[in-house]
Parts: structure tokens; C-alpha cells; sequence
């Protein structure tokens, strides 16, 4: 353990980091072989243990390693006409991100985000059968700014890009990849080029990705087994699941 240390930032004890090494695996089996729910449990975990300062930063650079592993073991059903516009809005998105500083409270954001997600899930929201390509590249520049403040947006994304994979779960499940590696590593470019020491956390983000992949080798072979029927049930359950919790912690943040 005294070894592991000398490899960990200062103050993060030993056996939290291979807790979180492990927690990365399962986490990615989860968004492997649902398309939701790994980052924002990861996030929630990581929340316990790692400095504010630099959750969201460490959690993106994680991230961005689980779902590029991910889009890379399921390349072969990336619609790169569904990722390539809302790469472009991200990348939009991020740029205003940069300079932009939008002051929304935290807890307000949520409750919307979560509003949002169980609305577009459950209910007939009126032409959003018909989002064309536009309106995602539209649409993925202000997940991008979202993204920059609750560090999260994977059930949001994966509502968006359910709308034109309604009967394909693997293209579903790796476009959504595709698009969170670019949300994600825009992020990074951002956290960095305002200073974020990422080296201090190169070490643990590295063993989290490597181990994220593991999952993610197993997570995919579930969704192979996995009936359309039975995945499109599981998804909504899942996407409610994330959805409530972020009401809840809204309504929290509200107290």
C-alpha cells in the first residue's frame, strides 16, 4: 500500500484508490450493456472521495478513457451520421464554454436536467420523433455546456440519440460512445487549459481506464445476448433511475 501511495495526490488513501479502480470496471459494464448510468454512478462514488476541486476534471478524464475504449471495442456500430453533428455542436459548445461563465445554481440545473430527461423519456414530446441532424448539432451545444458544470450528461445524450436508433441498441449504445468521447475530451482540453494538474492524477486515471475497459469487454457481450425488448425496458428504467436522483439532489441543493 505504501508503494501505491507514492503514486496517488496527496491526501487519497490507498484502498478508496483501488476501490474507485474496481468501481470503474463495473460502471462500464453497466453503460457497456445499457448505453446509461456508469458515468453518473462513477461520479456519484468518486463524489465521496475526491476534492470538489477536482472531481469533475478527474471524473471527465476517466471518462473520456471508459467511452473511447468503449466506441473502439464497438466501432463497428458507431453511425458516424449521428456522432459527426453532435461532435460539431460539442464542439461549439465547449468553445463557449471557455469563455464564457454561466452562473445557474447548481440545484436549479439539476432539477432541470432531470425534468427534462423523464419528459423526453416517458412522455410524446411534440416533433421530437422528427430532430433531424441540425437540431442535435444544435442540441449538443448546450449538452456541452451542461456538461461543463454537472460533469454527467450521459442520460441526456443517450435520450437525444435514442430518437434515431429506436430499434438498433448496438448502434445506440456506441454512437453514444462516439459522441461522449468528444463531450469529454473537449472537456479536458478546457480543465487543462486553465491550469488543472491532471499529472497529480495520472496514475489512478490510468489504472481506472484500463480497468473501465475490462468492463466494458463484459458489458458488451451482455448487450450482445440482450433482446431489443428487453434492452429498451432496462434503458428507460435506467434513464428514470438517473433522472430522480438528480430531482432529488436538486430539491437537496434547493434545502
Amino acid at each position: 500500500m505504501d508503494a501505491l501511495a507514492t503514486l496517488l495526490p496527496q491526501g487519497l488513501d490507498p484502498l478508496i484508490a483501488v476501490i474507485l479502480i474496481v468501481a470503474s470496471a463495473f460502471t462500464s459494464a453497466l453503460t457497456a450493456a445499457f448505453g446509461v448510468g456508469g458515468g453518473i454512478a462513477m461520479l456519484t462514488l468518486m463524489g465521496l472521495f475526491v476534492p470538489v476541486a477536482a472531481l469533475i476534471p478527474v471524473h471527465g478524464a476517466v471518462q473520456l478513457g471508459s467511452n473511447t475504449g468503449r466506441a473502439w471495442h464497438q466501432r463497428a456500430n458507431v453511425r458516424m451520421d449521428v456522432a459527426a453533428p453532435f461532435i460539431a455542436g460539442s464542439v461549439v459548445g465547449a468553445i463557449i464554454g471557455a469563455f464564457v461563465v454561466i452562473q445557474l445554481p447548481d440545484a436549479l440545473l439539476k432539477l432541470v436536467l432531470g425534468a427534462f430527461v423523464i419528459a423526453i423519456t416517458w412522455a410524446k414530446i411534440p416533433g421530437i420523433d422528427k430532430l433531424t441532424r441540425t437540431g442535435l448539432a444544435i442540441g449538443s451545444v448546450v449538452v456541452a455546456l451542461i456538461g461543463m458544470l454537472v460533469g454527467a450528461t450521459g442520460p441526456l445524450v443517450s435520450v437525444l440519440f435514442a430518437q434515431f436508433f429506436a430499434n438498433d441498441r448496438k448502434a445506440l449504445v456506441a454512437t453514444h460512445a462516439a459522441g461522449m468521447v468528444a463531450q469529454h475530451g473537449l472537456k479536458i482540453i478546457v480543465f487543462g487549459l486553465a491550469g488543472f494538474a491532471f499529472w497529480d492524477w495520472l496514475p489512478l486515471i490510468g489504472a481506472m481506464i484500463v480497468s473501465g475497459y475490462l468492463g466494458t469487454v463484459y458489458g458488451t457481450k451482455l448487450l450482445e445476448r440482450m433482446p431489443e425488448k428487453s434492452f429498451r425496458k432496462w434503458f428507460k428504467i435506467a434513464i428514470t433511475v438517473l433522472a430522480l436522483d438528480l430531482l432529488r439532489r436538486g430539491l437537496m441543493g434547493l434545502g
